[in-house]
Order: structure tokens, then sequence, then C-alpha cells
């Protein structure tokens, strides 16, 4: 009997020590480094993106679920959500926020200045205020700059291969978006010393785009979209309705041109989340965001789409074709 009573005791023990690593294995996913993902899409629009980021991570010995945690959170290019999940993010006390683009950025710095913040994307991270300077960031942003602005002229001279005779150019921005605004001026000044007429589209939301589209009627030879979230969300409509005007697209967004607009010339942006990782990796094992200089991009991509090219009766010069690092039929 005696012996039946220190059995069942040592099986209870038994078991409260099978339990036990259960509960260290707890608390210790409860610590485990948190990166709070703010995504200024869906899921679906940045996969790619994300699958750059995680290997990148991965390599660097940061294994998802097993060494860190990720929260994603998806903005779908609506600016209140931006703030919606930095206050989150704020909440959850996440390590580091991981964002692109300029409003999320914003979103995320307006939201703390405690937590380290790493934009993988961003136009022009000086002259919209996200940072003091690009080799000293001071405060807690750091991260990559895209450059989109400073590229405009370069984009004019490629449109302007295709569409022959381009005299008159619209120009679709957000207007809430301070990184549009300086495309827009950046756009502006290129396209007046090109001699080109211009007609602005001011956009805040995804409502303002058919409208646009329906004053443009008949006055331009191309369209030129600016980098921005609300815009790359509402891509395929844009295309769509670009094509029905008979406009050809330029912007900066590879996805752009996959979703049917003409071109893009733009930084490889797989490439710039890949670096962002080496930046969180980085803040993890203790640097200062601040201290982090903010690095431009290296790898830049011309890609055309010829089918889009065949609906609108342009052709491509073989020149152009030969330049470009993609080209999709």
């Amino acid at each position: 009997m005696a012996s039946h009573i220190g059995r069942r005791k040592f099986l209870a023990t038994l078991g409260a020590a099978a339990a036990w690593p259960l509960a260290a294995r707890a608390q210790q996913a409860a610590k485990l480094p948190t990166i709070g993902f703010l995504g200024q899409n869906t899921r679906s629009f940045a996969s790619e993106y994300v699958a750059a980021f995680v290997q990148r991570l991965r390599e660097l010995g940061w294994i998802e679920g097993r060494s860190i945690a990720i929260e994603y959170r998806w903005g779908e290019g609506r600016e209140e959500r931006f703030a919606e999940i930095a206050a989150e993010f704020v909440r959850l006390k996440v390590d580091v926020i991981v964002t692109s683009a300029t409003p999320p950025a914003l979103a995320a710095k307006h939201a703390t200045s405690i937590i380290p913040i790493v934009f993988a994307t961003a136009g022009d991270p000086v002259g919209t205020g996200l940072v003091a300077g690009l080799a000293r960031p001071g405060g807690n942003l750091t991260g990559l700059s895209s450059q989109t602005a400073d590229l405009a002229a370069k984009r004019l001279g490629l449109l302007r291969e295709v569409v022959l005779g381009l005299r008159r150019l619209a120009i679709m921005g957000n207007v809430g978006n301070p990184l549009s605004v300086l495309e827009l001026s950046e756009v502006q000044a290129a396209a007046s010393t090109l001699g080109l007429e211009v007609a602005t589209l001011e956009i805040r939301r995804a409502e303002d785009i058919a409208p646009a589209f329906d004053a443009l009627k008949g006055r331009a030879d191309a369209l030129y979209v600016c980098l921005d979230p609300v815009l790359i969300t509402n891509r395929i409509r844009i295309n769509t309705l670009a094509l029905a005007a008979r406009l050809p697209t330029m912007s900066a967004d590879r996805g752009s041109v996959e979703a049917g607009g003409l071109m893009s010339y733009g930084p490889n942006f797989p490439d710039l989340w890949r670096r962002a990782a080496d930046y969180v990796d980085k803040i993890l094992r203790g640097a200062k965001p601040g201290e982090i200089p903010v690095e431009q991009p290296t790898k830049f991509d011309l890609v055309i789409n010829l089918t889009t090219a065949k609906a609108l009766g342009l052709d491509v010069p073989p020149t152009l074709l030969a330049r470009a690092d993609e080209v999709i039929e």
C-alpha cells in the first residue's frame, strides 16, 4: 500500500517536473524580443518585402517564433490606421517598430520618442523631418532612404524615350503625404526644365482618384504617379483608369508596373527590406538608432510592361529594353 502511495507521489512530482519546462518556455516566449511590423498596405501587397526581411533576420540568427517575435499590423494605405497601429505598439511595449514609407514612419515617430523605429524605405527622411541628418539621425529613428524625389528628372527622361513628343504631363500625388509634396515639386521643376505643360492631380483619399481622372480628360499625354501608400494601395484602379484614358504611366514602384502600369524606375525595394533587417539586428544588440547612419539605395530597377505598351500603341526602343532590369510581357 505504502509503495502504491509513494509511486503516486512520484508520478505527481514527475508530472510537475514535466510541466516546468512548459512554464519556463512560456515565460521565455513572453520575453522574446518583439518587432512591431507596421505594414503600409496589406499582407498580400507586402509579401515579397516581408519574405526578404524575415529571410535576412534568419541569416542574422533571429528566427521568428524562436529567438524573435513579430507582431504584424496592416495599415491598408489609411493615415488614421497608421496612428492606431503605432499607438498599439507603444502599449504592447515592442522592442523595435519596423515600417516603410513616410506617413507610417511619421505616425510611429509621433507615437513614441523612446522605442527605436527602423524605416525600410523613406523618400527623403531629412526633408520630411523623420531624421535630423543622414550621417547622424539623432532621436529614435533610422533606416534607408529611397531617394524617391531625387529621381524625378531621371524618370521623366525615361518616359520621353517611350512617349515621343511628350508635351503635357499629369502628376498625381497625395498632398497629405510630405514626401509626395516634395516629389510633386521635384517633378514640376523637372517638367518645366523640359518645357512640359503640367496638370497636378491632388489626392488625399482613394475616393479622389476617379474624379481626378474625370477632370483630366484630354489634358495630358502621360501620367506620373508619386510614391505614396494610398496610391500604391489603389494602383490597379489607377492603371485601369489610365489605360482607359490612354495615358502611359511612370512611377517609382515596380509593383505598379506588374499591376498594369507602363514603366517604373526606382530602388530595388526587396534589397532595402533585407538591409532593414541589419538595422534591427544592430538595435537588438544594443546600438542606438540615432547613431546609425541612414543609408541610400545601391540597386535601382527599370521595369517596363510591354503588354501595356502594346495596348497603348507605343513602341519601346530596343536600346531602352536592353537597359531594363525587368520586362513584363
